[in-house]
């Protein structure tokens, strides 16, 4: 691997990391309106950088060839592609809001896989945003840099995504999960440290391919919003769980009925979830992660065998509880364990694989950390 000064000739002025993310419940509510709880991986992707003058970016990586160059007053949406795009983006946002970010030398590296749904695409934009604003000594709150992340990523690069990844990536803190109020815009951190009650977070990369996923998801969010407006509401998080039935009976097609059913009853596990972590009762949480897959595998209809001989093979191996995370059709699952059992729930795990001739897993720690900061 080169390093900066072999790429740019010259010394860093210094180094910004923004995590990955991984989702503990509330998979799909984001666009409802509901209520997510992501924490931060320990996996990161790492920005070094240090200015010109000349009002240019060149942007390289230690996972692809060549330098990428671009004038930050030219930028317009489109006007990089491919992996540079997010970095791109990120320079555009800002120049576009108004902050003096001028020309940048920037190398990017990372731990964070991609395509396993942990957000490596926000953690790349927010890592660049970070660089760019601490370059020049430039003060924003972690959640403006989100959303102008999401900009970055929805105006520039075209992906429709919502505001979880980047809340995440900025805003979460060590040894807790955030409470993300997506109708509020709100925050909270909440206690969750499985290490210190002699548990683990064990994250399963399935491997899996991922197929016409674009479509599928874009089914069910038309599912959801059409359910909205038989129902009269602006999103589903406006059903209260003790409505659920009489909305499902007002509704006559059954692919709707469930997708509404896995929006309201997930949008109660994160509650049900946060009161356990207020009261640390962490253990009990487990069952919510399991719930959670069964509705996402039988009224979402978003899990592929992958994902579901992994939770299956992990609650048979004795994990306390199991789901997939992310937005589904491949990506991983979470497993809560007994600190001494998550080697033999990932062993059970890899040798499931191997007999259903499936990719070999790839597992992460996840250990919750902190968001987006400077590096030294």
């Amino acid at each position: 691997m080169s390093s900066f000064e072999d790429v740019f000739g010259t010394t860093p002025d210094g180094s910004w990391r923004a995590p990955g993310r991984v989702n503990l419940i509330g998979e799909h509510t984001d666009y409802n309106d509901g209520l997510v709880l992501p924490i931060a991986l320990p996996n990161r992707i790492l920005v070094t950088a240090s200015k010109r003058d000349d009002g240019r970016i060149r942007v390289a990586s230690t996972g692809h060839r060549g330098v990428i160059q671009f004038a930050v007053d030219e930028l317009g949406p489109g006007s990089v592609g491919d992996w540079a795009a997010y970095p791109a983006g990120a320079a555009w946002i800002l120049r576009e809001s108004g902050y003096a970010i001028g020309g940048a030398n920037l190398l990017v590296d990372s731990d964070l896989p991609s395509g396993a749904g942990l957000s490596s695409s926000a953690a790349l934009l927010c890592a660049t945003s970070v660089a760019l604003l601490g370059l020049r000594d430039i003060d924003v709150d972690p959640g403006e840099v989100a959303r102008l992340a999401q900009r970055a990523e929805n105006q520039y690069v075209g992906a429709p995504v919502g505001l979880m990844d980047q809340m995440a990536s900025m805003c979460c803190t060590a040894g807790h999960a955030l409470y993300f109020d997506i109708r509020a815009m709100s925050t909270e951190q909440i206690p969750f440290d499985p290490a210190a009650d002699d548990l683990a977070l064990l994250v399963v990369d399935v491997k899996a391919p991922h197929r016409h996923v674009d479509g599928e998801y874009a089914a069910r969010r038309k599912s959801c919003e059409q359910a909205a407006a038989e129902l009269g509401v602006p999103a589903l998080r406006s059903i209260a769980f003790e409505e659920l039935a009489a909305a499902l009976d007002r509704l006559p097609d059954d692919v709707v009925r469930r997708r509404v059913r896995h929006v309201v009853t997930e949008i109660r596990r994160v509650e049900d979830a946060v009161a356990l972590m207020h009261a640390g009762r962490l253990r009990d949480v487990g069952p919510l992660f399991t719930a959670s897959h069964a509705s996402l595998r039988d009224d979402f209809e978003i899990t592929v065998p992958e994902l579901d001989v992994a939770v299956d093979t992990a609650l048979a191996a004795g994990a306390l509880g199991a789901r997939m995370t992310g937005g589904g059709f491949g990506g991983c699952i979470i497993a809560l364990t007994e600190a001494g059992t998550a080697d033999s729930v990932l062993a059970a795990i890899e040798k499931a694989f191997a007999e259903h001739g499936f990719n070999t897993p790839n597992a992460l720690a996840a250990t919750p950390s902190a968001g987006a900061s400077r590096v030294g």
